[in-house]
């Protein structure tokens, strides 16, 4: 369902919309694809840094894990 609702832009912004609306596409298409586009990249950045925390933790891990078989392998030697 859409509903209507008012917003201000500057000259500016405006007529950037509706140069990329031209003759076919109305200003409001324009700046709903927009918002959606920004949502869904917010999305996938959400996704992206939950991952890069996942990969970090994991990473501590794993390098201190291989950092105590180095040890154990130098006091052998």
């Amino acid at each position: 369902m859409k509903e209507k609702t008012s917003i201000t832009l500057s000259s500016d912004i405006l007529a950037k919309v509706d140069r990329v609306a031209g003759s076919k596409r109305s200003r409001s298409a324009v700046i709903e694809q927009a918002l959606r586009d920004y949502f869904e990249e917010r999305g996938r950045q959400a996704i992206h840094a939950r991952d890069f925390e996942r990969i970090n933790a994991a990473a501590d891990r794993l390098n201190s894990e291989a950092s105590e078989i180095l040890e154990y392998q130098a006091s052998e030697e």
